[in-house]
């Protein structure tokens, strides 16, 4: 998912359902429906199947997409984007920036002014003082979060009256304002101090399964894990009484079962659908398939702190293993682009002049013959006695995804490389170190998943040294001084030529290295049902004005 930038405007993002119909036929409505609303639709109530539970409701502990869509139903960040990815304000008054006198000459110090009618559910103002105490809470390191990046350039924040926060960076950091509660790759809402601030960590609180409090549209009323989370309205929400009653949230791990659940209209919401089920949802009646362009992707990471992969040489082989094309047209039906690198071709950043690695498992053999590799009895590459065999992993509750590493297996065997596959729950999979990731903690050779950033095309999260799990993004541990550089001018350049020529640079090193191999930039498909009316998701998140939802 994620962050906007500090000073640029955003590149649209279509969320339209003319997409949809230019994709194949998107959407079939029946009219058979009694004063606009079908007779299978409860009134007031939506009803929304994800396809991992969360790991707890805690908003400061969230990690991945899932997780984050529940959190900002119940609690809410200083700033978040529309539709389009346009920053707005939701507990800031303003967007800070130098023209309005919140961003310092320097670019040292960014000022932020609060809401005054924001008020927990019960009935406690959100001051300044929740802002300076979730900062502090991310940057504990006995609390287990997922990514501190850019919370740790942050020096020291004041707070002069309940209603300013003042930040003071240590050094220039141009995503800022849209990553400090915001909008960015891991975006975190402000939480409650009056209720978390007495515990010296928050990984094991009853808060964590039971959020007594929250300020969003919605308040928590129950948890059955591996079963449903359910939502009711909080009718004191500072936007607006919300336009829903109560949010059932299910968890079905299946894909399949999902579809069917939609089709028998025993669901009205299917979050974040694979496109693998594209088929069977274009052709079933009542239904609206909404696609947003994100600045995501789906991609396999390459863990080079892994002693079969630390060879660039190896890494290079992979890429021209994998047939790129092939799985983009096989997986999404047409409704993805081929990836040359991680940033999509729309946005202000993307280098034209990288291009993707041809599929050539020739190729891939002779740069492996040159390394030293010959193939054994068995087709695998060997070298000194030991075969080239990796761990791939993915999420199991991803159709797209286990197809996906079937299909990869089968070209990687074609280039004499082995793999082994391993599939994980996403809360298995996703989970920060201290609750035993996968990812986090680096057990695994190959990593088969998807990737949300931010309208801002910072990726820094993701290949600078200081983001290696734990406590960051970068799961393929790639580290070199050239990708710090380029990163560095990325981040303290607040002007638009000195980011674009360094983002064209970092897309050059990720082509020749090789840490991740990108498939395809994502158009994330949203099944709906006719009656779900104001969904209207931003690039991060689709529950960003969920008091505007209805049906």
């Amino acid at each position: 998912m994620h962050d906007v930038q500090l000073i640029r405007r955003i590149v649209a993002i279509a969320t339209v359902a003319a997409m949809a119909a230019a994709a194949g036929g998107c959407s079939k409505v029946s009219t058979q429906a009694t004063g606009g609303r079908h007779s299978w639709t409860q009134p007031g109530v939506l009803r929304v199947a994800v396809q991992s539970d969360v790991k707890n409701l805690n908003p400061l502990l969230n990690s991945n997409t899932t997780d984050g869509f529940i959190a900002f139903l119940m609690f809410e960040p200083l700033l978040s984007a529309d539709d389009k990815g346009n920053p707005v304000p939701m507990l800031a008054t303003t967007i800070p920036s130098t023209e309005n006198g919140g961003i310092s000459a320097d670019g040292l110090t960014v000022t932020y002014r609060l809401r005054t009618d924001a008020k927990w559910s019960d009935g406690v103002p959100v001051t300044s003082t929740d802002v300076k105490w979730s900062w502090q809470a991310i940057m504990n390191p006995n609390n287990n979060i997922v990514s501190r990046h850019g919370y740790d350039f942050i020096r020291a924040i004041d707070t002069p009256n309940a209603a300013t926060v003042v930040v003071h960076l240590k050094s220039k950091f141009a995503p800022f304002v849209n990553t400090f509660f915001a909008m960015s790759d891991q975006p975190f809402p402000v939480a409650p101090a009056h209720v978390l601030s007495k515990y010296p960590d928050i990984n094991q609180i009853p808060f964590n399964t039971v959020p007594s409090v929250s300020d969003g549209p919605f308040r928590f009323v129950q948890w059955s894990r591996g079963d449903r989370v359910t939502l009711t309205r909080n009718d004191g929400f500072f936007m607006g009484k919300p336009g829903l009653s109560r949010i059932d949230i299910k968890v079905i791990p299946d894909e399949n079962t999902s579809v069917n659940l939609f089709k028998t209209h025993a669901i009205d919401y299917m979050f974040q659908a694979s496109s693998n089920t594209y088929p069977a949802l274009q052709s079933a009646s009542d239904v609206k398939l909404v696609f947003v362009n994100v600045n995501g992707y789906e991609s396999v990471q390459l863990n080079v702190a892994r002693p079969l992969l630390t060879d660039r040489v190896v890494r290079e082989a992979i890429a021209y293993s994998i047939d790129k094309p092939q799985l983009t047209s096989t997986l999404t039906h047409g409704l993805m682009k081929t990836a040359t690198e991680d940033i999509p071709d729309w946005m202000w950043a993307f280098n034209p002049t990288v291009k993707s690695y041809p599929h050539d498992p020739v190729k891939a053999r002779e740069l492996l013959r040159g390394a030293g590799w010959a193939p054994g009895p068995d087709g695998i590459m060997r070298k000194n006695g030991q075969p080239l065999d990796l761990l791939l992993v993915s999420n199991n509750s991803n159709a797209t995804r286990r197809e996906a590493s079937l299909q990869l297996q089968a070209m990687l065997k074609q280039a004499g490389i082995g793999t082994e596959i391993k599939y994980y729950t996403g809360a298995e999979l996703f989970a920060p170190a201290g609750m035993g990731g996968i990812l986090q903690l680096g057990k695994f050779d190959l990593s088969l998943a998807g990737w949300y950033a931010g309208i801002d095309p910072d990726n820094s999260s993701q290949y600078m040294c200081q983001n290696v799990p734990p406590g960051g993004y970068n799961y393929s541990r790639y580290c070199t001084p050239e990708m710090q550089t380029a990163q560095n001018a990325a981040l303290t350049h607040y002007d638009r030529p000195s980011r674009t020529s360094a983002y064209f640079k970092i897309q050059e090193l990720m082509a020749r290295d090789n840490p991740q191999i990108f498939f395809w930039w994502t158009r994330q498909m949203e099944p709906l049902s006719v009656d779900f009316k104001g969904f209207d998701p931003n690039p991060v998140t689709e529950s960003w004005n969920a008091w505007q939802w209805s049906i």
